[in-house]
């Protein structure tokens, strides 16, 4: 096999941590067969490579003859061009998503770069049992911080004008995100991102929220923490009601809660993701909503889902397999998310989101946290 060359692009280079299980803004490995690998770093990072990383040799590039250039890119593709050719390799395996001016000083060194288009994905989308305990634990991690939020949220007295206020201010998606990544913080997680979005801006189901959260309208509550040591994802999305939810809001969370519980009932190994997908569609058309997967559209003038039914979860938050209108087959050791959500522009949004592995008895939820529109029931 041609050996594989991979150049960190960072510290959340799910790749490059995947091989080595060392997160750094720069270094390049090299890996001749498994039992011949080699991570180079700079010298400020040897000692936590050795300490972090798994490689058989772990060395300072200046040992290995690093050569300063006016662009640090052009270096690292240098030394890994020599590396190899010491070696006597002329060609090399690389990512997909190695830089196209690494690729190009590679060739103009006289190698061969070959794109593995399948890289690891098949090693990262089969987590072992002690992957599936990290993904667990970053999901007990989402659950503290989500029930955080919704304990700010339960603290907090609608004004007349609708908006929530806690204490002597309004209580915006700004001060509960930053509660939630505290409480991440505090138990070894990041986040980099989430989600506090309320209504009517959380009918767009990316929008991270902004602002002042409203009384009597849906909060999208979606978190997916990293661990700062194992660095797998969990990944959770619940939606409250501060006051009373209307009819229109409530229908729209039951019909989330069946689909996913169909989906749920419907994973296990050999199951098709495409029917899975399917399975919620048919549920929350069931329910007079509307979706955009084909056959399944539904009403096209009120809440939709627009999105798939859920996706892988690892090293990345999403990755494969894909609960999508798609032939793909699920397999034991696959951990994906259920997340199916409904929205209406100037009405808002509804989502309802658990993480679990999927085994030879079926789903194993790794959620735990009441799916309540409810804030009391949180706490």
């Amino acid at each position: 096999m041609k050996p594989l060359l991979l150049l960190s692009r960072g510290d959340g280079d799910a790749d490059f941590l995947y091989a080595c299980r060392f997160p750094v803004e720069r270094s390049l490995y090299l890996r001749f067969d498994p039992a011949d690998d080699l991570l180079v770093v700079p010298p400020m990072e040897v000692d936590r490579a050795r300490r972090e990383g798994r490689a058989r040799r772990i060395v300072d590039r200046l040992q290995v003859g690093w050569v300063d250039r006016e662009d640090e890119l052009d270096a690292w593709s240098e030394l890994a061009a020599r590396l190899l050719a010491e070696r006597g390799a002329r060609q090399v395996r690389v990512s997909p998503l190695l830089p196209v001016a690494a690729y190009e000083a590679l060739r103009a060194a006289g190698l061969e770069p070959e794109i593995d288009r399948r890289l690891f994905r098949e090693e990262r989308r089969r987590k072992s049992p002690e992957e599936g305990e990290a993904i667990h634990a970053a999901q007990e991690a989402a659950e503290a911080a989500c029930v955080e939020i919704v304990g700010q949220l339960a603290a907090a007295d609608p004004r007349r004008d609708g908006v929530l206020w806690l204490e002597d201010s309004p209580l915006t998606s700004e001060r509960l995100m930053a509660r939630a990544l505290a409480t991440l913080t505090e138990i070894g997680y990041s986040a980099a991102e989430m989600i506090v979005a309320g209504s009517p801006e959380c009918a767009l189901p990316h929008f991270r929220g902004a602002g002042a959260i409203r009384a009597d309208a849906p909060v999208i509550i979606d978190i997916f923490p990293q661990g700062r040591t194992t660095h797998y994802h969990g990944d959770l999305t619940r939606t409250v009601v501060v006051g009373t939810p209307s009819d229109a809001v409530r229908r729209m969370h039951e019909a989330c809660v069946e689909a996913l519980e169909r989906a749920v009932a419907d994973i296990r190994p050999g199951a098709s993701c495409r029917a899975v997908h399917r399975g919620v569609c048919e549920v929350l058309v069931g329910r007079g909503f509307g979706t955009t997967t084909e056959g399944f559209a539904g009403r096209a003038d009120g809440p939709r889902m627009t999105h798939s039914t859920g996706h892988g979860v690892g090293l990345e938050v999403h990755e494969e397999p894909r609960l999508r209108d798609f032939e793909d087959v699920l397999r034991a050791g696959d951990v994906v998310t259920v997340e199916p959500g409904l929205y209406q522009p100037g009405l808002g949004g509804v989502r309802v989101e658990d993480t679990g592995m999927v085994t030879a008895s079926g789903f194993r939820n790794f959620t735990r946290l009441t799916r309540s529109l409810a804030p009391a029931d949180y706490l």
